[in-house]
Parts: C-alpha cells; structure tokens; sequence
C-alpha cells in the first residue's frame, strides 16, 4: 500500500495517508513534478499510461510522484525518473507551490508540488505500465497547444510551464539560443 506524506500549507510534514484516501478526500500532501530540457531548450513530455489511476493518458511534464515517507525528495525524485523514464539523474530544484483540482473521476489532486528542472538529451526508456509515449517539444509550442487542447494535458503541468519562476528560466534560455 502506498502513502503520501501529509504537509501543511507551510510543508511541514503531520502524518501519512493512503495515497487513494489522500486523494479522495483531497488532503494536502507532497509531490514533485520534474522537467528535462535538452540543450535545443525543447522540453521532455510524457503521456501518462492508460493504466494510471487519474490522468490518465494525458501529456505532462517529464515526471511527476510523491516521496514516500522517511524518504527524501532528491531519493524519491531519482528512483521516479529512473522507473518511469530510465533516467539517471538528479534534478535542481526551482520552486513550489499548492494546487487543488477535481478530476473527472471523483478524485482530488491538492498536492505542495516541489518543481525541478534539469538538462537531459538523450532518449528516455519509459516503463510501459507509466508512460504510453514521449517527445521533445518547444515550451512556447506546447502552451500553444495547451489554449487550443487544454483537455490533453494535465492540470499541473498547465500550471507548471505558466509560472513566472519558470518562464524566468525558459526566457534566459531563449535569449542564450539566440547569441549562438
């Protein structure tokens, strides 16, 4: 059985659920996303498996989980990329930030979701039973496509590639592109 650390909104750790009960009661618990982007500035996307228990079969950030308890977010953020993306490598941290959404089947994300970035070129080997696909595409493209198709992607990472601590990062990237 699986569960979730339960934080409060100022991320200090009170307790552990069941991570099904955590999310159909909404309780506030930890998790990561994890963005990789290669050195064209193009991020790495994953569709989530069809098998996943919410969100299933949407496209999203390179990686995203929940650190188990007694474990920490750099541990649980290596053992996530290397089981969902066969890729070894530990992520800088950026920001984080509460969200809280209902999905469409009856379960609720309100998840302190810490953001990391890192820089990855190569070709991810997915774990079939967590990713159903992946690519490389442009941030600028892919928030493109989130106005157009907003139902195929995830609620978080919408939220994710909008934030400003971000956006900070992938204009500096642009700007470096562009003295090359």
């Amino acid at each position: 059985m699986d569960h979730v650390i339960l934080v409060d909104e100022r991320d200090n750790e009170f307790g552990t659920m069941d991570k099904m009960e955590a999310h159909i009661k909404g309780a506030l618990h930890r998790a990561f996303s994890v963005l990789l982007f290669n050195s064209k500035g193009e991020i790495l996307l994953q569709k989530r498996s069809a098998f996943k228990y919410h969100s299933a079969g949407l496209w999203t950030n390179t990686c995203c989980s929940h650190p188990k308890p007694g474990e920490t977010m750099e541990t649980a953020i290596k053992r996530r990329l290397m089981e969902e993306m066969g890729i070894d490598l530990q992520p800088e941290y950026l920001f984080k930030f509460i969200y809280h959404v209902e999905l469409s089947n009856n379960l609720i994300e309100h998840e302190l979701d810490h953001v990391y970035i890192g820089q990855f070129n190569g070709e991810p080997i997915i774990n079939s039973v967590e990713v159903e696909r992946w690519k490389y595409a442009e941030p600028a493209a892919v928030k493109k496509d989130m106005l157009q198709n907003p139902e195929a992607y995830t609620y978080w990472f919408s939220l994710i590639l909008n934030r400003p601590e971000l956006q900070n990062i992938l204009n500096r990237e642009i700007r470096a592109h562009a003295t090359i």
